[in-house]
């Protein structure tokens, strides 16, 4: 039987290889427009990609998943399908005004009326591009206290733009037949969170998905950090961006209502911006295949977390990164394939555009920039189909083909 027929919430993913069926993206958009040299450290940036360029790796990306089987859907459309009804659309507006940081009512209530006046489109596509001042009008009359103040701040904004949206996979994880939805590390992304908590609340598809984080915890949790290595077996990263004590309440929410799975390795990784998430050093690409930055192989600490009488036990792992996964997933053997081979500068170089951030679409089988040449050859000659994707401009926002998908369903390996 399908698995489409036996979907209950929309969701089906039980592995970081099964064959890909549907995907969220992200397409570019008039956010990254509003990036400035000034404020790219605040937004999370290095450089500033050219939007038209970005969007056409972005659809041939698309288009390379579509031609290998998988159903593309994109975060737009399902925000503006979920706020069909006025009252949820208008619950979605003041809760993103609040999170907007707007601290005088006067411009809050131009901003409201500014929203309102939009159609459902657009006002998705403006929520995330940001509001610059120049956009709005309203000022002129009114209190001259309040346009002063308006007019004085060299500040561009009034609400900040999410130039990181089209890295679908950190706001939230589809983990079995639900989901996770995060608070973020920073304020700057942690306001992306908001469309996939009405999504997962009030879209007629994905409302009745189970929930193992919320965004209202108060330590982040970010969907780089989570690999689902087998249909029992979750694997999270201790990083820059995800903290012990969201591992913590992660684990003993999904060991214990799941169901399904029964362990999380919880990997701890070093804290820097290039090793930012698990899944920039560390992703599975066949059931015994995986890439890994060589670096990290003698500065990593794997932890077990087992439900054991209602508690999660933790146990730390010794030995090598090879035989705790054959011991976890029951494998016979492991290949670690690394990024950059054994050149320590082509490992550096490689990694900073995301050569271990692969995307299996199935078993062997990956979607990885083009710009990676030595860590994709060392694929091919590991068995591993290569699906290459230009990524020039894609590339300057760090984070790879896995950082910008979200499975929403998967085949069962």
């Amino acid at each position: 039987m399908p698995i489409e027929t036996r979907l209950k919430t929309g969701l089906h993913n039980t592995s970081e290889i099964g064959r890909l069926k549907k995907v969220m993206l992200h397409r570019p958009g008039r956010e990254l427009e509003n990036l400035m040299p000034e404020y790219l450290e605040r937004l999370l940036f290095d450089d500033i990609p050219y939007l038209k360029v970005a969007q056409a790796e972005h659809d041939a990306f698309a288009q390379c998943l579509r031609e290998n089987g998988a159903e593309v859907v994109y975060l737009t459309d399902l925000v503006e399908e979920t706020i069909a009804a006025a009252d949820v659309r208008q619950e979605l507006t003041e809760q993103f005004l609040d999170e907007a940081g707007l601290e005088n009512h006067r411009i809050r209530d131009i901003l409201r009326d500014y929203l309102n006046s939009m159609e459902r489109g657009r006002l998705v596509e403006t929520m995330m591009a940001g509001v610059r001042k120049s956009d709005v009008r309203g000022f002129e009359t009114g209190k001259l206290a309040d346009y002063l103040s308006f007019r004085s701040d060299d500040y561009p904004f009034l609400i900040d733009p999410m130039p990181n949206l089209y890295f679908t996979r950190d706001p939230f994880a589809t983990i079995g037949t639900g989901v996770s939805l995060h608070r973020m590390h920073t304020v700057t992304r942690n306001r992306e969170t908001l469309f996939g908590k009405f999504i997962f609340q009030y879209h007629p598809v994905y409302k009745d998905a189970p929930k193992w984080y919320d965004r209202g915890e108060n330590s982040s949790l970010e969907g780089g950090d989570i690999l689902i290595l087998s249909p029992e077996v979750i694997a999270v990263g201790i990083s820059q961006r995800t903290q012990e004590d969201s591992v913590d309440k992660f684990a003993h929410t999904v060991l214990s209502i799941s169901q399904t799975f029964k362990k999380v390795l919880a990997f701890n990784i070093p804290k820097t911006r290039s090793f930012m998430h698990l899944d920039t050093v560390f992703t599975m690409v066949d059931k015994n295949k995986f890439t890994v930055h060589p670096n990290i192989l003698h500065e990593i600490t794997v932890y077990v977390m087992e439900l054991v009488d209602g508690k999660v036990r933790i146990q730390e792992e010794q030995g090598s990164l090879e035989d705790i996964l054959k011991e976890h997933l029951e494998l016979d053997n492991v290949q670690l394939i690394r990024c950059g081979s054994d050149s320590p500068i082509d490992a550096a170089r490689e990694q900073w555009s995301d050569g271990s951030n692969t995307l299996a679409i199935a078993p062997g089988e990956v979607v990885v920039y083009e710009r990676n040449y030595v860590t994709n050859q060392i694929l091919k000659e590991n068995g591993v189909t290569v699906h290459t994707i230009p990524c020039s401009e894609l590339s300057r926002g760090r984070g790879g083909p896995r950082c910008m998908s979200m499975p929403f369903v998967r085949e069962d390996v």
